[in-house]
């Protein structure tokens, strides 16, 4: 911290407070975060770790907003693979990608705005969500199933109506992460990603999302910590007014609050400190600072706090653009109050089978089935499941449930499970897998992975295991690929907790 911190001009102290948002411990507010909510900083960021049930949650930011009414509560939650709500239990409204499968727009248009009332009963403001990015690398560690697929025109109109639908439910949305992390193979909270398109290939397949939410009306926009050459050869998106002022502001006309991806992430802080790149994400044109997934406690916030105060003083940020951000972030919190949720918002405006939530209805509609052997299904008998996954994006609660073995033994008692997963690059060996296939014996073999034609040991693994058994069922639970391996292969297009009960639907024999 500065030797002069002590003496730092208040008022410059109060417009810094203006544009954090910070995560913290727990699940009541920490004292900390009570007094400096009362002293003007901008709100917080809910991570799981916060959240139990829907009572609990609501009292935590009921808490909160005793504090300051117009507090900005943020989540990180985009359903699928990344959800912050139901990281416990696992997901009951499939991902990006498989809304994206099913290219049904007024579908995913109701499922974000379903998610935009339970959001919305628990006292959540904006939601970073949804994924813009156009999972155009099918080796991208980081986004996948995140995204609504591989063509742009489709990621756009999907973009567009998952917005409507949650700001319909008095939720802000906030698209990410701009100006397209999809094109990529590093993962930003690790390393630095490049995406090296031209201008004019950015404008035909990254922006084309971006622009349809920004003509959607969508409230925020959150940064993508990824050098884009076209634009900015020197600074990460995050970091460059050429990308933040120049293409957001000036060639898209973006108006409202950008917002940073988490500033503790490897592609800005390993270089700057995490106090410095949030500062220098100030000076380039963001207006909020996430930070606080790895970092909850109050010392990163003073941190942060006083280094774009002493930047100010030090002539290093204009006390303008500060100024600028706090404002925009104060027009934010204001979102709630002026937005106005539609008339209609608790009717879906979709037909859904009676009794069928909606995450599970879309979960159904995107399985899709290669049948080599018409017989192998419904399983004769309750199965022997082999699951494995690989180690994900930081962006993934890895502790949160995954998998068929678990929905099926309900349908199927019985059933056993044997699970493998990928810890700091170390894999089952063979001894593991020939022990898990013995258990098998004289009974149906269901084998559950995630991305396994992205990772050579999946693919090897499943192929030692089909050698041996060819008559076994193949699920893939992350992004599709071959589908020749198995009697049957069955895609889920994703590893909600729905997900895998519609796949265990279809095995049993009980999909609708």
């Amino acid at each position: 911290m500065p030797k002069d911190a002590t003496s730092r001009d208040p008022a410059l102290l109060r417009l810094a407070d203006a544009v954090i948002l910070p995560g913290f411990p727990g699940r009541e507010p920490p004292d900390w975060v009570r007094r400096r909510l009362a002293e003007g900083l901008a709100g917080v960021v809910l991570f799981s770790r916060n959240i139990g049930d829907p009572e609990q949650t609501a009292r935590l930011t009921a808490a909160l907003r005793a504090e300051r009414p117009d507090v900005i509560i943020g989540i990180d939650e985009e359903s699928g693979e990344v959800t912050r709500l139901e990281a416990a239990t696992g997901s009951s409204r499939p991902g990006n990608y498989a809304l994206g499968v099913v290219d049904d727009v007024a579908l995913t248009e109701e499922l974000a705005r379903d998610l935009g009332r339970a959001l919305a009963e628990i006292g959540v403001t904006i939601d970073f969500a949804p994924a813009a990015d156009v999972n155009s690398n099918p080796d991208n560690p980081v986004i996948g199933l995140r995204s609504f697929g591989a063509d742009a025109r489709l990621v756009a109109r999907h973009t567009a109506a998952w917005i409507r639908g949650l700001q319909s439910a008095g939720v802000a949305a906030c698209a990410k992460h701009f100006p397209g992390h999809g094109d990529t193979n590093v993962d930003s909270h690790l390393g630095v990603p490049l995406v090296s398109g031209s201008r004019e290939e950015l404008a035909e397949v990254e922006l084309l999302p971006f622009r349809a939410a920004i003509e959607e009306g969508v409230a925020a926009i959150m940064t993508g910590h990824l050098v884009v050459t076209a634009y900015d050869e020197a600074y990460p998106a995050t970091l460059s007014p050429k990308i933040l002022g120049d293409l957001l502001r000036h060639e898209l006309r973006f108006d409202g609050p950008v917002i940073t991806d988490g500033i503790e992430m490897a592609a800005v802080a390993d270089r700057y400190g995490i106090p410095g790149a949030a500062m220098r994400a100030i000076a380039a044109g963001a207006d909020g600072i996430c930070v606080g997934g790895e970092h909850d406690d109050e010392r990163i916030v003073e941190e942060i706090r006083q280094t774009i105060a002493g930047a100010v003083a030090e002539g290093v940020l204009p006390e303008q653009r500060l100024a600028e951000a706090a404002e925009r972030m104060r027009r934010l919190a204001a979102w709630p109050a002026t937005a106005r949720p539609a008339a209609d918002a608790g009717k879906p405006a979709v037909e859904l089978p009676e009794g069928v939530p909606i995450g599970l209805h879309v979960a159904r509609r995107a399985i899709r089935i290669t049948r080599r052997d018409p017989a192998a299904l419904p399983l004769a008998a309750p199965p022997h499941v082999i699951e494995m996954t690989p180690q994900l994006s930081l962006a993934s609660d890895r502790h949160t449930p995954w998998g068929v073995g678990e929905p099926l033994g309900r349908l199927l008692p019985g059933t056993t499970v044997a699970r493998f997963a990928e810890r700091d690059g170390q894999v089952p060996g063979a001894a593991e897998l020939d022990a898990a296939l013995a258990e098998a014996a004289g009974r149906p073999l269901v084998i559950v992975a995630r991305y396994a034609d992205r990772h050579r040991w999946l693919a090897e693994a499943i192929d030692r295991l089909l050698a041996a058994r060819p008559d076994a069922i193949v699920v893939e639970m992350g992004l599709p690929g071959r589908t020749d391996r198995g009697a049957v292969h069955i895609a889920t297009h994703g590893s909600a907790r729905v997900c895998g009960q519609a796949a265990a639907e279809v095995l049993a024999g009980l999909a609708p």
